[in-house]
């Protein structure tokens, strides 16, 4: 990236649809390489050496530009940009400065944009050795986030009757209780840079190439217990509460102690909870306790919001049969960090949500089950109570729901040429806009255009769109309505039937547009 010639980089061909290597060399001192003798066809080029991240030619997220070959095709050239990886580093200590061993170190990467769905995501973790060091290597630049966990060597936590691990809790004992108590410590989740409120974390700025430094440091702090109803079901069977901790959105169940003894007293103690934020699920049906735990304490059975049961049932929009199994998905649209989605598994088309709190969910669907491939099935309206709506958005209640989720089959690729000034222009970001941008983005498709102008949107569903081509967009958030509006005039409008033919060839180039 610093316009350094990369020496004995390793250059690979691939056939485009298998992804097979065909041919491979090393780039010279100065950094050339060339494959010769090449069968004109279109390649996927890909570059690695120990120390740089392997990257295909081009690359933008998950999008590249193969290389086309052939009569008429200048592929000589070509500047390949590999970028070093990053390196972030740094040591765990607690009170006192001693290191802390063991403790697990989660690395999350921020989104470039705040585009609608995008989420910090954990994209690594690691374990510290004794002297409580840790290492990410070979990191993509960006902006990344470090959330440490661990559970102080010396903790010994102790149940509700004052007892603890080898600990006889019998009369006479009561100097040992007191030691005990200062034993039943816990560690707060601790962010970088030390600090137990996620809000306050510090994001650490990685370029390629980078090495950085990110020391945490832990205090122990007086270990809780939570105490919670555990009401019997109609079956006899106890409903068992759930803690839950929430590290930017991935979540970390706590274990329940005293399980056994909920037959007995009815209830369920979480010991050797650190203080911080929890979201607790109790009850049948469960309710969802939102938790600031600052103080041991038991929690009321009537504490939190219900959460209500959501059913369904998925069809097509052509009236065809939905696949035998389709995995269906809900993400909740309202937290800073996004949540893990809930997943249930339609058969038959029927499927079952057993508790979603309420607010504002998206719901998306893929085929399941053998010869399905995962192949996505975009959600293009809802139902609820006999009343349809656009797009894939749908809003829980206080009260059970049964919605309906219709679905379209995606199976018609779209083949066209990007050009600008008469010729192929390579590296553009191409997409395929729905009509209604706003309520149908799960229709959206987009590709990288290759070495000479062309793409290909796969797994398009009817309707109609607009396909648009632009020069350096991918920066853009194309998910938005008022940013494409400046770009759809210029695009090239295409209509995908509801018979749709499975291969689409664009009858003129899209032009493309600068950013």
């Amino acid at each position: 990236m610093t316009g350094e010639p990369v020496r004995r980089a390793t250059v690979a061909v691939l056939s485009d649809p298998d992804s097979q290597t065909v041919a491979s060399v090393k780039s010279d001192n100065e950094g050339h390489f060339a494959l010769t003798r090449l069968p004109a066809a279109k390649y996927q080029l890909t570059a690695s050496k120990r120390g740089f991240r392997t990257a295909f030619y081009d690359e933008h997220e998950e999008f590249s530009s193969a290389i086309v070959t052939g009569p008429d095709q200048d592929t000589s050239g070509l500047q390949f940009k590999l970028t070093p990886g990053a390196v972030l580093r740094g040591v765990v200590t607690g009170d006192g400065g001693d290191p802390v061993e063991g403790a697990r170190v989660m690395l999350f990467l921020k989104p470039k944009l705040s585009r609608l769905g995008a989420r910090t995501v954990q994209v690594d973790a690691a374990t510290t050795d004794d002297t409580g060091a840790y290492e990410f290597s070979n990191l993509a630049a960006g902006e990344y986030l470090v959330a440490v966990t661990a559970e102080p060597w010396f903790a010994l936590h102790r149940s509700g009757n004052g007892a603890g691990s080898g600990a006889s809790g019998g009369a006479g004992e009561k100097p040992q209780s007191e030691a005990l108590a200062a034993l039943d410590v816990a560690y707060p989740v601790t962010f970088f840079d030390s600090t137990t409120e996620e809000g306050a974390a510090t994001p650490i700025a990685l370029a390629g190439g980078s090495a950085e430094t990110a020391n945490i440091n832990m205090h122990a702090a007086p270990a809780l217990r939570l105490l919670v109803e555990t009401p019997r079901r109609r079956d006899g069977s106890i409903a068992r509460p759930e803690l839950r901790q929430s590290i930017f959105g991935t979540q970390v169940s706590a274990e329940s102690l005293g399980l056994f003894d909920a037959m007995r007293t009815g209830s369920v103690e979480f010991n050797g909870v650190s203080p911080g934020h929890y979201e607790l699920a109790q009850g049948d049906p469960p309710r969802v306790v939102e938790l600031d735990a600052t103080a041991s304490q038991q929690v009321e059975a009537s504490a939190g919001t219900p959460t209500v049961a959501v059913t369904g049932t998925v069809r097509t929009a052509s009236g065809a049969p939905a696949p035998n199994d389709v995995n269906v998905q809900m993400t909740w649209l309202e937290g800073t960090h996004g949540q893990d989605p809930m997943q249930a598994l339609a058969r038959k088309g029927r499927f079952t949500f057993g508790a979603a709190p309420p607010g504002t969910w998206a719901v998306a669907a893929d085929s399941a089950g053998p010869g399905g491939g995962g192949r996505a099935l975009p959600v293009v309206a809802i139902a609820v109570d006999g009343k349809a709506h656009a797009g894939n958005q749908v809003t829980v209640n206080d009260r059970p729901l049964e919605m309906t989720v219709t679905v379209t089959q995606g199976e018609t690729k779209i083949r066209g040429f990007a050009r600008k000034g008469g010729k192929g222009f390579a590296g553009a970001m191409i997409v395929l806009a729905p009509k209604n941008l706003a309520s149908l983005r799960a229709l959206v498709r987009r590709d990288q255009s290759d070495s000479d102008g062309s793409f290909l949107l796969q797994d398009v569903a009817p309707g109609d769109y607009t396909v648009v081509a632009i020069e350096e967009g991918w920066e853009l958030d194309w998910t938005r309505p008022d940013v494409m509006a400046r770009y759809l005039p210029g695009g090239t409008a295409v209509t995908v039937s509801s018979q749709p033919e499975k291969n689409m060839a664009l009858s003129e180039a899209v032009r493309v547009q600068a950013r």
